[in-house]
């Protein structure tokens, strides 16, 4: 294989793992023309079309498919090969893929990352925000963190936090105008602000817990988003009722802007979990992440 065939293959494989050209061309250091160029004169060479693309998108044809699943084993053994050799320097580096839905993002790596770039200057971390589901073999992340009550068995999962408490808010003036609702079965009677998870495409349904008794509800109401803060801003406009995470909402019912709903029953979501493939040999720059994530 000359050269110019396996450094576009490389090009081909962090296209793809970036979603595009465009995604691609910074992590590069080149243009996104430049990028398609590239991969237009791999296909030539090849004789064969590698990738589907379309003014918004692209995506693999069958044979770009078959080729990226016998490239990808071989991109992360060289992957591993360049961090032993950063092992043997005493100081990891290399570039960390990590996917994280937007609270723990914000409130679980965020606070650390200073630290983090001060302890290890020559590992690039890049976080992407995604509320859904994501299998981070597939999508090309070293790492993940959701709210997940269970895991592939080749993952593994380390708990973060012991979970959040949910507050079940509303506007004083939506109070004033349809009242407060007494138990979990009185929101039938209200318009709730509800949420739809990415992946799953299943709207959240309400849970409550109180003196060892769990209610599920599916909370009726005309609006739904896929996003927590636009959750809290609907209630705060006066909406409806929404559930949101109790430290989202507590300057705002410390405010007076929003009133507490449904004291003495508690609703709560999961912990959230850092996870991993569970490989032997782990890059030093994922282990160092890793152990960051759980120390600091």
């Amino acid at each position: 294989m000359d050269r110019d065939t396996w450094g576009d293959l490389a090009v081909l494989s962090t296209i793809m793992e970036a979603g595009g050209f465009s995604r691609a061309a910074p992590i590069l250091g080149v243009s996104s023309s430049a990028l398609s160029h590239r991969i237009k004169a791999l296909e030539n060479r090849l004789g064969v079309r590698l990738l589907n693309r379309t003014t918004r998108s692209i995506a693999p044809t069958e044979a770009g498919e078959r080729l990226l699943a016998r490239l990808r084993p071989a991109m992360a053994e060289i992957d591993l090969a360049i961090a032993d050799l950063d092992a043997a320097r005493g100081r990891p580096s290399g570039r960390v893929r990590v996917t994280a839905h937007r609270s723990a993002a914000f409130e679980l790596v965020l606070p650390k990352l200073k630290r983090f770039a001060a302890d290890y200057p020559e590992i690039t971390v890049e976080l992407v925000l995604d509320d859904g589901l994501v299998d981070i073999v597939a999508a090309g992340f070293d790492a993940g963190i959701r709210r997940l009550p269970s895991l592939e068995q080749d993952m593994v999962s380390i708990r973060l936090d012991d979970g959040d408490t949910l507050a079940i808010v509303a506007s004083p003036a939506y109070v004033e105008t349809f009242g407060e609702p007494k138990t979990p079965q009185d929101l039938a009677a209200h318009n709730c602000i509800n949420y739809r998870y990415p992946t799953a495409r299943s709207i959240h349904r309400w849970t409550f817990e109180r003196g060892g008794q769990t209610l599920a509800i599916d909370a009726p109401g005309t609006f739904v988003t896929n996003d927590i803060d636009m959750q809290l801003a609907c209630a705060l406009d006066g909406l409806g009722i929404a559930v949101a995470l109790s430290r989202h909402a507590a300057s705002h019912i410390a405010s007076g802007a929003l009133v507490s709903l449904l004291p003495g029953w508690r609703s709560s979501v999961p912990p959230n979990h850092l996870y991993y493939a569970g490989k032997l040999n782990q890059p030093p720059a994922l282990r160092a992440f890793i152990d960051a994530m759980k120390t600091y």
